[in-house]
């Protein structure tokens, strides 16, 4: 197997997707952040100084997710036909679930992956001063849909 970002001298590059036929895409990616019991309490009942934080961590995620191709270097930048956040709390910490989409010529997993890396630290900055030892941990892809390799999903 080849790497698709590596040239026969292994040098990076970016793929060339112009011959690519554009096709629906969409992949979800997860991630979680583990803390204390007071500091989920204060972000479950909205007691963080700070503000909303699930508000701020989705708007957060969502602007990441729209901002990939300005954070890794060789991914294509993507016109987003939707990105959407979801929080879920466990019994020691929030998950969450980022979810990308476009009609393109690339998939959407970085994007997924980013706007949940993105969440997840905006989480992290919100309510440090609560709990300095949270962990982010787990960040995957859960699924993908569309392009020439066709639908995945985590075992």
């Amino acid at each position: 197997m080849s790497l698709t970002h590596l040239d026969a001298d292994g040098s990076a590059h970016m793929v060339d997707i112009g011959g690519k036929q554009a096709t629906r895409r969409r992949a979800v990616a997860t991630g979680r952040i583990a803390m204390s019991a007071d500091a989920l309490t204060a972000i479950r009942d909205g007691l963080v100084r700070k503000g909303d934080v699930l508000a701020v961590a989705r708007v957060a995620g969502i602007m990441a997710a729209k901002r990939t191709s300005d954070l890794i270097p060789l991914c294509h930048p993507l016109p987003l036909t939707s990105a959407a956040i979801d929080f879920t709390f466990e019994a020691t910490a929030i998950r969450v679930h980022a979810t990308a989409a476009t009609d393109g010529k690339t998939g959407v997993e970085m994007e997924a992956l980013t706007a949940a890396s993105a969440a997840l630290l905006t989480i992290y900055d919100m309510a440090k001063a609560i709990d300095k030892a949270m962990v982010i941990e787990g960040i995957c892809v859960l699924e993908k849909q569309g392009g020439k390799s066709g639908d995945w999903v985590r075992s």
